[in-house]
């Protein structure tokens, strides 16, 4: 399995210490416990994304101690001055094999992204991406978001977060976690269908609640977009549930289709196979 979204590191400084820092250490014997063969290190560097940071730094040196078992990404505030320097020294230097998790409070199309986006079409790069109310914002519809996939081609555009997430229902345009029936026609199984360079990240609350508020909808949906789902946990302290790891392990699919989800997207995403 690969854990497709992992944080570690002070993701809680408002609640410390009943919520204390998440060690690489800690990290990899959970990993252990839950057979988690790899897991994607996912900086964040932007002051609204959380009362905490994980700086790209952290995530390569805790790669660094782990090579065969954690892989990790750069990410960086579109507001810095010098991001796409930043992007290509740790991608050329440093080896990090993607960009994110990208959630700052910017909308998701200005023109201080697009220096992001660029520079990961430019190097091919998969990007980690958070949707929220006020965080790479987007309107009802995803309307951003598609221009975004379309003037990037290169990128391979991974969504997430609430606002994203919501955006399975045609009926819902709000963000959070919304119970009940899905409308079909939502924004995310279309771009989903219409977009090679979309994938989708079913980690967290966000991709948890979507995939069990409706499961009739959500058989429907994995049987269209089981090569574009990215399974993860978004894990972020030591005791931190993971109710993902049972959806998997329980969910209605073939060995085919729950390969897929758990590891080869990933590995095809990221090109570990071409290593």
């Amino acid at each position: 399995m690969i854990d497709f979204h992992v944080h570690m590191g002070t993701m809680y400084r408002e609640l410390y210490p009943e919520r204390v820092p998440l060690t690489v250490h800690q990290l990899i014997d959970r990993m252990n416990r839950e057979g988690i063969e790899i897991g994607v290190l996912l900086p964040l560097e932007s002051p609204e994304g959380r009362w905490g940071y994980f700086l790209t730094e952290e995530a390569v040196e805790a790669r660094d101690q782990y090579p065969e078992r954690l892989i990790a990404f750069a990410c960086v505030d579109p507001r810095y001055p010098k991001a796409a320097e930043f992007i290509d020294h740790f991608v050329t230097r440093h080896g990090c094999k993607g960009f994110g998790e990208h959630v700052n409070g910017l909308a998701f199309d200005d023109e201080l992204n697009k220096i992001i986006y660029a520079k990961c079409d430019e190097h091919g790069l998969p990007l980690d991406f958070e949707i929220n109310t006020n965080l790479c914002w987007d309107e009802v519809g995803l309307p951003r978001l598609e221009a975004c996939l379309k003037e990037f081609p290169n990128v391979k555009f991974v969504g997430h977060g609430p606002a994203f997430w919501t955006a399975i229902s045609a009926d819902d345009p709000r963000a959070g976690y919304p119970k009940g029936p899905v409308k079909p026609g939502g924004a995310v199984d279309r771009l989903l269908s219409e977009y090679d360079n979309l994938y989708a990240d079913l980690s967290a609350g966000s991709g948890y609640n979507a995939m069990t508020r409706d499961p009739e909808f959500a058989q429907g949906f994995i049987e269209r977009h089981w090569r574009k789902l990215l399974w993860g946990t978004d894990i972020m302290y030591p005791d931190h549930p993971l109710p993902h790891m049972e959806w998997l392990k329980t969910l209605d699919v073939t060995a085919e289709v729950r390969e897929a989800i758990g590891s080869g997207n990933a590995r095809r995403v990221l090109g570990l196979d071409e290593d």
